[in-house]
C-alpha cells in the first residue's frame, strides 16, 4: 500500500512522539523560555506597607537553627516586630538574586506557583513607632519585599475556625497563608506540574521554620483547614489554592539540643 505524503508525515510524527521518554521531555520543558508572571491586581487597591529590608547575616547558625528547629504551639501574648515579619516572609519566598528574579525556595522551571498571604492580629504586629500594624489579610510581593492590604478587619476568630479550631492559629501574631497557583507549572510541566507545586511548599515552608528559629520566634506548618472558606477569608482569588498556614508567634518554651546528648545517642546506636 503506497502511504500519500500526508500519511507519511502524520506517522512519522506519531513514531517521533511516541519514542520520546519524560526524563527527555522534562529537559525540553526546562529549557522553554521562563515566563514572568505580574502579581499586580492582587490586593493592589488596598493600604501598601513597605517592609525593612531583609538581613543577610544572621547571629545564629545554620547547624543551630535545624539542631534547635521543633514544631511550637504554645505562645505568649507578646507581639512580632515588622521587621521579624518582613524577614520571615523574604525567607519563605523573597528574592535572592536579582537579575533573573529567583526566590529564596527552590522552584520547578522558576515558575514560582505560590503567593504568600498574611492574617495579621489585632496588635499582633508592632510599628517602629509602638503603634500596631493595621489586622487584617496583606499580600506579600516578593519584588518590592511589601504588603498591600486586601481584606481589612480582624479575621483570626475565622480563620481558627476555617482550620479546625486549632488553637494555635487563634493565639498567633500573625499567620502566614501560603496559596499556589498551579497553572504556573502545570502549564510546563502537564500533570507532574502538580507535584513540583507541593514540593515546592514544603521547601518554602521549610524557610519559614529555620527564620523563625534563628529570630526566636515560633511556628508550626498546618494542613488541616477548609480550602475554599480559607481563600474567601484572606480575599484571594479563586485559582489561589491555600496550601499551608504557618501561625507565628514568640514562643512559650524553647528547645535546645545539647551536643553531648546527642553524640550519647548516636554511640547508643552504634553500640560502642
Amino acid at each position: 500500500m503506497i502511504l500519500s505524503r500526508r500519511g507519511f508525515v502524520r506517522g512519522l510524527v506519531a513514531s517521533i512522539l511516541a519514542s520520546l521518554t519524560v526524563p527527555f521531555m522534562l529537559r525540553v520543558a526546562y529549557m522553554l523560555p521562563r515566563r514572568r508572571y505580574t502579581r499586580a491586581g492582587v490586593g493592589m487597591k488596598g493600604k501598601h506597607v513597605l517592609l525593612p529590608m531583609p538581613k543577610l547575616k544572621g547571629t545564629v547558625t545554620v547547624e543551630e537553627a535545624i539542631a534547635n528547629r521543633r514544631s511550637i504551639r504554645d505562645y505568649t501574648d507578646d507581639p512580632i516586630e515588622l521587621w521579624e515579619l518582613g524577614q520571615v516572609l523574604w525567607a519563605a519566598y523573597g528574592i535572592s538574586e536579582t537579575r533573573n528574579e529567583f526566590h529564596t525556595s527552590p522552584s520547578a522551571g522558576a515558575t514560582y506557583p505560590l503567593e504568600v498571604y498574611v492574617v495579621v492580629h489585632p496588635r499582633g504586629v508592632k510599628l517602629p513607632q509602638d503603634s500596631f500594624l493595621e489586622p487584617g489579610s496583606y499580600h506579600y510581593d516578593p519584588r518590592t519585599h511589601s504588603l498591600r492590604l486586601v481584606k481589612p478587619g480582624d479575621l483570626s476568630v475565622e480563620l481558627y475556625r476555617a482550620a479546625v479550631e486549632q488553637e494555635w492559629v487563634l493565639n498567633a501574631k500573625a499567620n502566614l497563608v501560603f496559596t499556589a497557583v498551579f497553572e504556573r507549572t502545570m502549564a510546563r510541566y502537564g500533570q507532574r506540574g502538580e507535584r513540583y507545586v507541593w514540593i515546592e511548599v514544603g521547601h518554602a515552608g521549610q524557610n519559614v521554620y529555620l527564620q523563625a528559629q534563628s529570630l526566636g520566634l515560633a511556628t508550626v506548618a498546618i494542613g488541616a483547614f477548609y480550602d475554599e472558606w480559607v481563600r474567601e477569608i484572606i480575599g484571594a482569588p479563586p485559582n489561589h489554592r491555600p496550601a499551608y498556614i504557618m501561625p507565628l508567634a514568640r514562643p512559650a518554651w524553647r528547645y535546645r539540643l545539647a551536643r553531648e546528648d546527642l553524640e550519647a545517642y548516636i554511640q547508643r546506636h552504634r553500640g560502642t
